[in-house]
């Protein structure tokens, strides 16, 4: 099976607010947002991949796990983030870039907490079938 991704060399990515935008599973004004880089994943026929941009404004927590049906690797490129905080965004294991995850399909990672913001470089996609 191929890689669904397009052939781009070194190009400038822009860091303001243009091509960002509210990634599935959060809510709109929670201070999340991603910027596609690479790819597509099609969740509903459970294919594809992506490369993809998630940064937290500073203080932004989620209050539940997180667990989906594709591979999932994660480098904590600047900022802080913790992990497994509770519902109130307390508690949990504090991580500072660089930092990696690689976490397989149905483990259950989260909830998150960015004290002073973070950037995260995420790739994303399911096993060839």
């Amino acid at each position: 099976m191929a890689i669904p991704k397009e052939h781009r060399e070194f190009h400038p990515i822009a860091m303001d607010d243009d091509g960002w935008q509210l990634p599935e599973g959060y809510a709109p004004g929670a201070g999340v947002d991603e910027k596609i880089l690479s790819g597509r994943l099609d969740l509903a026929a459970k294919r594809g991949s992506r490369t993809r941009l998630l940064r937290f404004q500073p203080g932004v927590f989620t209050t539940r796990p997180f667990v989906h049906d594709y591979w999932e690797e994660v480098f904590l490129v600047s900022g802080d983030l913790t992990v497994g905080n509770d519902e109130n965004g307390d508690g949990g294991e504090r991580f500072v870039a660089p930092t990696y995850a690689c976490r397989p399909p149905g483990v259950f990672h989260g909830p998150f907490k960015s004290e002073g913001g973070c950037l995260l470089l995420e790739t994303h996609y399911y096993d060839p079938a």
